[in-house]
Order: C-alpha cells, then sequence, then structure tokens
C-alpha cells in the first residue's frame, strides 16, 4: 500500500486507509509464531548479523506493504513473544488482551497529559484514576494526589526528589527549588534494604545526593529489612551528625519477592523524623485480592507509594504511578510556563497535569488501568493474581521435596529462585540450554551461589507446565 495518506482523519480514504493497517499488522503478528516458545533461540551474533542488514533511511521508501514484510522477516520472529508460558525470567508480564485495546486507542489519538488543551478526557481521566488509587490503597483522596510515570524508576526517583526537598525545607528553612542543594547536603542518608532496586542508588546520584548517601540495610533469613540492623544504623548514624531524610519498604524485591515490614520501618521513621516510602513496583497488585493483600501489611502508613501496572496488573509497558499522602509533596515539580499551564486557565478549572512530576509530554497510560479495571473487575483480577502466587507455591514446594535442588528462600509472592546442586556452571550452562531452546528463565545469585528464578506472572501457566519445566531442567544437568 503506497503511503498517499498521512494521518488519521474523518476522510473516508482515510478511515479506510487506518482500518487496513491495523489488519494487516494483527495478521502479520499472528502469522509470525506457530507454537508456545518464548524466544526463537537465535545466536546474538546471527541476530546482530540480521539486524545490522537493515539500512535505516532510504532514498525511496518501501511503503506500508514492504516495510511491514520487513519487519515480519526479520524482526518478528525474534521478538519475545511475553505470552508464552515459557517465558518467566523477569517481572515483565504478559498483557492482558483487553489492554491492547486500550493501547491502539491511546497511539491512535496520540494525546499528552501536560496540558488540558492537548487531552481534555485524557486528563480527566488520569486524575479520577488517581482518585481511584489513592482509595484503593488507603489514602484520602482529597489530601493526597499523584501521577503517572514511564516505570518503577522514575516513580522512586519522585519520592526520592520530593523527600529530599521535603527534608531540606522543613530542617534548614531552605528553598531548595530556587536555591539548589544548601551546605551540609551530603549528610542525608536515605535507608533501604540490601537487595532493593538498583533505583534506589541511581537516584541518589540524579538527586545530587550520590550513592554514599544510600544505606543498605542487611535483610533477615527471609529476604526482609532487618529492623534491629535499621535501628542501630539510625543510632549510630545520627550520633555521627548525618541527617536520615528516607526509609524505603520494598513490598516485593526484584529477585525474591520478599516484603518489608512496613509497620516496623514506619515506627522509626516516625522516631527519626523521616519519610516512608514504599515501592511496591512488584507486589503492589496484591491490593486487588482480598485473600492476599494483608501480606502487604498496612500500606497507608506509607507517605508514598509506587506502583507498577506492567508487572502483577499484566499491562503493557509502560504503564506506572506514584502516589502521596499529601499532595504538597508534589510541589518540587511545579513550575509554570506560560504556554503550557496558563494560571487564568487553571483559575477557571482546566486542569494542567505538568507540574506533577519530572516528565513533560506524558502517555495517556492511565486508559490501560481504567480499561482492564472496568473489564475484568476486582473479583477476576484478584483470581489472577491469587494464581500467580499458587503457582509459586507449587513449585517451591516441589523443588523443596526434591533432593537435585537447592530452594533457599519461600516465596511471597510469584518469583522462585532455586539452582541445581552441581554448581555455579552447570546452572549457567542449563539457563543457556534453555535459552537456545526458546524457553527464557532467570538467573541471578544468593548467597555467592548462581540461582535461576521463576518469576510467574502469567496465569495462563498450569501445574503441567511447571512440571515439564522442571523436568526439563533435570535431564539438562
Amino acid at each position: 500500500m503506497p503511503l498517499s495518506k498521512y494521518t488519521l482523519s474523518n476522510s473516508k480514504e482515510e478511515r479506510g486507509a487506518y482500518g487496513r493497517i491495523v489488519d494487516e499488522t494483527k495478521n502479520a503478528i499472528l502469522s509470525s509464531f506457530s507454537d508456545d516458545s518464548a524466544f526463537s533461540g537465535i545466536d546474538p551474533l546471527s541476530l546482530r548479523k540480521d539486524v545490522q542488514s537493515i539500512s535505516l533511511l532510504d532514498d525511496e521508501g518501501l511503503g506500508f506493504d514492504g516495510t511491514l514484510s520487513l519487519v515480519k522477516e526479520k524482526i518478528m520472529p525474534h521478538l519475545l513473544r511475553t505470552w508464552s508460558k515459557s517465558y518467566m525470567p523477569h517481572l515483565h508480564s504478559p498483557a492482558l488482551l483487553e489492554s491492547l485495546s486500550a493501547e491502539m486507542i491511546i497511539s491512535a489519538f496520540n494525546d499528552s497529559l501536560d496540558s488540558w488543551d492537548q487531552g481534555p478526557a485524557a486528563t480527566e481521566i488520569e486524575v479520577m484514576v488517581i482518585k481511584g488509587l489513592l482509595e484503593l490503597f488507603g489514602f484520602d483522596s482529597e489530601k493526597g494526589d499523584g501521577a503517572f510515570t514511564s516505570g518503577g524508576s522514575q516513580s522512586n526517583l519522585t519520592a526520592i526528589i520530593a523527600a529530599r526537598d521535603k527534608y531540606i525545607n522543613k530542617n534548614s528553612n531552605w528553598d531548595v527549588k530556587k536555591r539548589g542543594l544548601p551546605e551540609g547536603y551530603d549528610r542525608l542518608r536515605l535507608y533501604t534494604s540490601e537487595i532493593s532496586h538498583f533505583s534506589m542508588d541511581k537516584s541518589a546520584h540524579i538527586a545530587g545526593l550520590g550513592y554514599d548517601a544510600v544505606r543498605h540495610i542487611p535483610v533477615n533469613e527471609k529476604c526482609q529489612v532487618n529492623i534491629s540492623a535499621f535501628e542501630r544504623m539510625l543510632r549510630e548514624d545520627t550520633d555521627n551528625g548525618l541527617k536520615p531524610f528516607l526509609a524505603v519498604a520494598t513490598l516485593g524485591t526484584t529477585d525474591f519477592g520478599s516484603i518489608d515490614d512496613v509497620e516496623g520501618m514506619k515506627v522509626l521513621c516516625e522516631k527519626y523524623g523521616m519519610q516512608l516510602h514504599l515501592d511496591a513496583a512488584y507486589g503492589s497488585a496484591l491490593i486487588l485480592s482480598d485473600k492476599e493483600k494483608h501480606r502487604l501489611g498496612n500500606v497507608s502508613l506509607a507517605d508514598s507509594i509506587t506502583i507498577d501496572f506492567h508487572k502483577m496488573f499484566l499491562l503493557p509497558i509502560s504503564c506506572s504511578a506514584i502516589l502521596f499522602k499529601n499532595e504538597e509533596d508534589l510541589d518540587p515539580f511545579l513550575l509554570h510556563a506560560d504556554y503550557l499551564n496558563r494560571e487564568e486557565d487553571e483559575e477557571d478549572g482546566y486542569i494542567n497535569l505538568v507540574g506533577k512530576g519530572i516528565q513533560t509530554t506524558r502517555r495517556f497510560d492511565a486508559l490501560k488501568v481504567l480499561f482492564s479495571f472496568k473489564a475484568r473487575g476486582k473479583k477476576e483480577y484478584g483470581r489472577i493474581i491469587e494464581k500467580s502466587l499458587k503457582n509459586a507455591e507449587y513449585v517451591y514446594r516441589r523443588l523443596s521435596e526434591d533432593p537435585d535442588f537447592i530452594v533457599p528462600v519461600k516465596p511471597e509472592l510469584s518469583s522462585v529462585v532455586f539452582a541445581l546442586r552441581g554448581g555455579d556452571d552447570l546452572n549457567r550452562r542449563v539457563r543457556r540450554s534453555l535459552l537456545n531452546e526458546g524457553t527464557v528463565i532467570g538467573q541471578t545469585v544468593k548467597d555467592s551461589l548462581v540461582m535461576l528464578k521463576l518469576t510467574l506472572l502469567n496465569p495462563n501457566i498450569e501445574h503441567e507446565d511447571l512440571d515439564s519445566l522442571i523436568n526439563r531442567i533435570k535431564d539438562l544437568k
């Protein structure tokens, strides 16, 4: 199809062109795979050679048909099929079917969430969704606020900057937004689990505090923050003139799915005048299960919460949010630009979201949350989440009873870390062999030993699928 039409519009011809593009793309996707494997198994050098044979920009275009044919031949066969029951290495979920419809709507309209006139309905929907999320997590929707972000790392960065500014403004009578960081800022300290997400360290660097500002708290045998060690660190640091300003409880560590003690950490935060942030990027979806949400603890005690919808909520990348108990904590990100958030418009009721986070242009990701929440309902969503937890418990039980395996930590969420007895080289080789066969599992380290990992997010996985995988792993040893 020659690309004589430029954009979607109300004309009959352009409506028809859009419909054909959607249909042919759908057909190309569905015909690009014919089995249940997660990956073609191609080696990186061969794939790189194929990709580098593609020129980026030619004098004459290939048209839509030629370009789709190229993508279908060279690229689609080697994309990861995240919906495959053989894909379970990372917190990288398949996407619920209805959320793909939401993605189509988002991309077609291409609204932006910085000013009301770039996304009228989109803006109002995001405000409504944020209020609903605040209530879901036990915050007062009239006092709290939040925004959608690109992912958990950006949500965590937003929380750290907000807590940094709030602490300095309150304790030093110093406006960080106007004057930058004051003298002595290098004594600020952030406390988080030694196995928390690396975005804590990265965010401390970006926020001008540096890696040394991050104090990594030892964990107990369940891979949760050791509260006694945390209290000891706080006492020693304050005695040495350091300034604790923020603690981060992880509700679902990346490897082990372990959940920190929110209540215990909150007691110490209040004692030492700190904010409490919850990195619930992984575990936040449990809030939808009346049966399992107790695992999270009392999340309403937090000052801020990171939520990732592209993990256990099973929505397409990217889709994350940051929630604050107090809306004024978002003040560090507010700045007026005459072309985006004119004061006279806001006085007349127009909402401009550009002042609620780090990004300016933002996608209408809130639609994916609304679409899937409305389509599934809380009960169905709860069943999906409970299925993943049950699968993890099943794998843990099976591997724990098998003398061929080491299983160091009982899963709290849907990740199971284990190793074959036989050493690091054996476990590395088994993972690579599975990858070559089209089955993708994870690899990490526990107690200096190479471990394998299953991250069980796919609700289509049944116990017999897990039995087959375990048997295949044993065959490869």
